[in-house]
């Protein structure tokens, strides 16, 4: 299933290795001012290459819109957005190819597939959410007409946990630290352990934490059409993502009823809740408050290190080590996606509900 959304849709292509990838964004508002710049700056934020705790791979990412905007504005026809691959090494993976490597998606997409590529993960590698990104661009620009904001950050990394939460000036610090956190402090602590990490020939995994704010009440479908559900399951489609918690997540198991439930209130004249343990949703429906969510993400699965596996043509176990240019921790990178991924569910409901109108 390459294609994403009920109204605002999303169908991503391509392969790492391959010529470019890409994405069909269908069901955007006519009228909606889009430059070429409002895509290459989300893309720029998960370029590869940008400091020493991400992959060296020099890809540029720039992208080039091919249909659905005219004049600066879309037209409400399919957005068309390519980004071709200029800096694909293959080398390294010829002799992989008939070699499962461990923590990857070659096992399970050759037993589903059969005939798959295997030059650098192929469809299952990361690269493909250049097209996320760049989808997710689109939806921020739509929601931003409707106030309609979605800031994710690196909450952990390394178990090494960032303090505090979004203010004016933490949000500031998110993309001038290499880790992409709001605490600068814990930040260089966290880049210190990912280049330990890289040194060693190993990786380390993380959380990101996404909060969406000026969300109404109201979005979301009762009952397999939820909000907290259908946000769930755009954070769990990321590469390399292993859990998502929303509001509390897994610590309200701990609590009472007394405390975990947000009461009502008023301020400024509107019901509000005293806490937020709820993630901002309430029966799978927002209620008004903040959208919060956090995405664990595993270790990067290539790594120097020698690992045991199978030859699947010669039936042999085999030692391997994986050699390339990878992401020793693929958080910091992850950050924009998880962004992009919260707002094209947001689009997605809001038109849904009738809060977007299909004509701007």
């Amino acid at each position: 299933m390459n294609t994403f959304g009920t109204l605002f849709r999303v169908a991503t292509w391509g392969e790492s290795h391959g010529s470019a990838v890409g994405c069909v964004v269908d069901g955007c508002p006519s009228n909606l001012a889009l430059a070429l710049v409002d895509v290459q700056a989300e893309l720029d934020r998960r370029r590869p290459g940008q400091s020493s705790v991400t992959t060296p791979r020099a890809e540029r990412d720039r992208v080039e819109i091919l249909s659905g905007v005219f004049e600066g504005k879309t037209i409400g026809t399919p957005i068309s957005m390519i980004v071709r691959n200029l800096d694909a090494d293959s080398s390294k993976y010829a002799g992989f190819k008939d070699v499962v490597r461990p923590g990857q998606g070659d096992f399970s997409w050759r037993m589903k597939f059969g005939h798959v590529d295997w030059r650098g993960g192929g469809r299952s590698s990361a690269r493909e959410t250049v097209g996320r990104v760049a989808a997710g661009a689109v939806a921020k620009k739509l929601l931003a007409r409707f106030r309609i904001t979605s800031t994710a950050f690196s909450r952990e990394i390394a178990g090494i946990r960032a303090e505090g939460g979004l203010t004016r000036d933490s949000i500031k610090l998110i993309d001038s630290t290499a880790v992409k956190t709001i605490d600068r402090a814990r930040g260089r602590l966290m880049e210190k352990a990912i280049l330990e990490a890289k040194n060693a020939g190993d990786s380390v995994g993380g959380i990101v934490e996404v909060v969406c704010s000026g969300v109404p009440a109201g979005l979301g479908e009762p009952v397999f059409g939820k909000l907290s559900s259908d946000l769930a399951a755009a954070l769990m489609s990321i590469p390399g993502a292993k859990g998502v918690e929303i509001g509390a997540g897994f610590a309200i198991a701990r609590m009472k009823g007394s405390q975990s439930n947000d009461q009502f209130t008023l301020k400024n004249g509107r019901v509000a809740t005293k806490t937020n343990n709820c993630g901002g949703m309430l029966g799978g429906i927002s209620n008004g408050m903040p959208i919060m969510a956090r995405v664990a993400f595993k270790p990067t699965s290539s790594i120097s290190k020698s690992q045991k596996t199978i030859n699947l043509k010669t039936k042999a176990g085999v030692e391997i080590r994986v050699e390339g240019r990878h992401d020793p921790c693929i958080v910091p990178r992850a950050v924009p996606v998880v962004e992009a991924m919260t707002n094209l569910v947001m689009a997605d409901h809001g038109l849904i509900s009738g809060l977007i109108p299909r004509r701007l």
